[in-house]
């Protein structure tokens, strides 16, 4: 293979819709590149198998950050797809647009055409709803957006239940005309099954003789004429291979990989780069810099009523699960965990929500382990309540440690470095108080098992979230969109600030992290962003 029209780097959320669409005309040659293998397996396609290839290295990079001072010294672990469809084959499936409010900071801070009345047309061309819903919000896209609220444990009402009695209102739909409230997170499944990305647009794509697929496929390094990204260089097996890209190299490889292939590539930090006797190919300071990620933490409770761990725990329960799951598609294994949850302010004058819930109706605390496989709940009833921060202000970086693209690079995520951050783990701690106070959940808890009633005090809480806070696996930002090249990598086109013929469209050109699951907000981007690509080929 010498040269095709486009190279797309990372077969996963952004990386295959960018493939559909770039390939839709018949008459471009597209070939898309994926270091992971297929997702045609058992424990990807089954809903509840995210718990499984949480940790399961046949399709999960399984990052770790470096050592945190503001969680303990922990070095959190980062969960990522390695496999087609990318975290999006491995994620928890909710889906959640965000607030529209997200959206307009976005085109405030200088990006022209990515406000929320920009954005919107773009989420609803992917959607999938069947035709529920109001007509100004919901339409048929490709990617299955599924309501399962007739499927929640009934504990998720009393969570519901005891949300109103906290004076935050129902919302029926997340992505609908009221994001705001409690309710039921809708998931990305069709017919019981995962829906991806890699399900929904790029399978069918597939057959077409102008597309080209290749897994098991890692990018070494983008190569350049000048300032200009001419191709890639890739080892597929034992052999490296070189191709060319006659209209663009497209990285869609997410927020670690992209700055990392950058970087290796000459384009990056320039005294990071000649330190690691890298050619700088462009100086470009921000590859890598504005990482931000959602950090939550769960409460433990121990029930007076039977919990999703009473069917869960024993193996004969595990066994008719799995019955009806292959008779129906329904079940517990048609879900994920977390079912209920919702956006709500801490304080009722804030703009915007400033938190982001979670209801489990059951509870894992002999698993709380970093890397653990949630294939198995506790012995005894029980559930959780969660939060994270929706719009954290810390900010992070990425940075390559060697020339070597098989070296995991610096994930330094510099979580709880500003005071804001810190106030709002503390209002989201006292929210959970308040919660588990409320009736009807107050009258269903045995006993708070995690913190434990017994920490009551701010500095208690906010060392309590130090030490058992973990990431909400929604990395962003490291290859900023923005205007400036000083503290940006890409412009609102997506195209990478002076050099030509390459452009990033993932989740790591995210200027701000939405309040919310960014699984959806990342096939917006992929969406617009290969529109504008296909408006500037042409």
């Amino acid at each position: 293979m010498e040269a095709v029209d486009y190279i797309i780097v990372g077969g996963g959320t952004a990386g295959c819709l960018v493939a559909e669409r770039l390939s839709a005309n018949g008459r471009d040659r597209v070939l898309l590149l994926e270091a992971g293998g297929s997702d045609r397996r058992f424990w990807v396609r089954v809903p509840i198998g995210y718990g499984r290839t949480f940790n399961d290295p046949a399709v999960n990079w399984m990052y770790e950050a470096e050592p945190d001072a503001a969680l303990a010294g922990v070095r959190s672990y980062w969960p990522r797809g390695k496999v087609l469809g990318g975290s999006g084959s491995i994620n928890a499936m909710v889906y959640v647009r965000g607030q529209p409010r997200d959206y307009d900071d976005w085109s405030a801070a200088g990006n022209a055409g990515w406000g929320w009345s920009d954005v919107l047309p773009h989420f609803r061309a992917i959607e999938d709803r069947g035709g529920e819903g109001a007509e100004a919000v919901h339409t048929s896209g490709r990617l299955r957006i599924t309501d399962v609220s007739a499927q929640a444990h009934p504990l998720v009402r009393a969570y519901l239940q005891a949300s109103a009695a906290c004076g935050y209102s129902f919302t029926p739909d997340f992505n609908g005309a009221q994001p705001e409230g409690v309710g039921i997170y809708q998931i990305t499944t069709r017919h019981g099954f995962r829906a991806s990305t890699a399900t929904a647009w790029l399978r069918p794509a597939l057959a077409r003789p102008n597309l080209q697929l290749l897994l098991d496929t890692q990018v070494l390094r983008i190569d350049f004429d000048g300032r200009r990204a001419s191709g890639v260089q890739f080892r597929r097996g034992a052999s490296t291979n070189a191709v060319r890209a006659h209209k663009a190299v497209v990285l869609c490889a997410g927020s670690v990989n992209s700055p990392q292939l950058l970087q290796l590539s000459g384009v990056g930090p320039g005294a990071l780069l000649q330190g690691l006797g890298i050619p700088v190919v462009h100086d470009l300071p921000a590859v890598g810099h504005n990482l931000q990620d959602h950090l939550g933490i769960n409460f433990y409770y121990r029930s007076r009523v039977p919990t999703l761990n009473n069917r869960l725990y024993p193996w004969w329960g595990k066994a008719l699960a799995g019955v009806q799951y292959v008779l129906t598609r329904r079940g517990p294994l048609s879900m994920s965990v977390n079912q209920g949850g919702g956006f709500v302010r801490s304080d009722p004058s804030l703009a915007a929500p400033d938190l982001q819930l979670y209801f489990n109706p059951a509870s894992y605390t002999a698993s709380r382990t970093r890397t653990r496989r949630l294939m198995n709940p506790d012995a005894f009833p029980g559930f959780l309540l969660s939060f994270n921060a929706c719009r954290p202000t810390s900010r992070g970086h990425i940075a390559i440690r060697s020339p070597d693209p098989s070296v995991q690079p610096a994930i330094v995520p510099n979580y709880l470095s500003t005071e804001q951050d810190r106030k709002d783990v503390i209002a989201g701690a006292r929210l959970m108080r308040r919660l588990a106070a409320a009736r009807p959940l107050a009258g269903l808890i045995e006993e708070e098992l995690h913190p434990g009633i017994a920490k009551t005090g701010d500095d208690e809480l906010l060392q309590d979230f130090r030490e058992r806070a973990g990431t909400v696996f929604h990395p962003v930002g490291t290859c900023m969109m923005g205007k400036d090249a000083a503290t940006a990598v890409v412009d609102a086109r997506l195209r990478v600030h002076g050099i030509d013929n390459l452009r990033i469209i993932d989740a790591s050109v995210f200027p701000t992290v939405t309040s919310g699951n960014t699984n959806g907000p990342t096939a917006m981007v992929a969406h617009k962003g290969a529109g504008m690509l296909l408006e500037d080929s042409n």
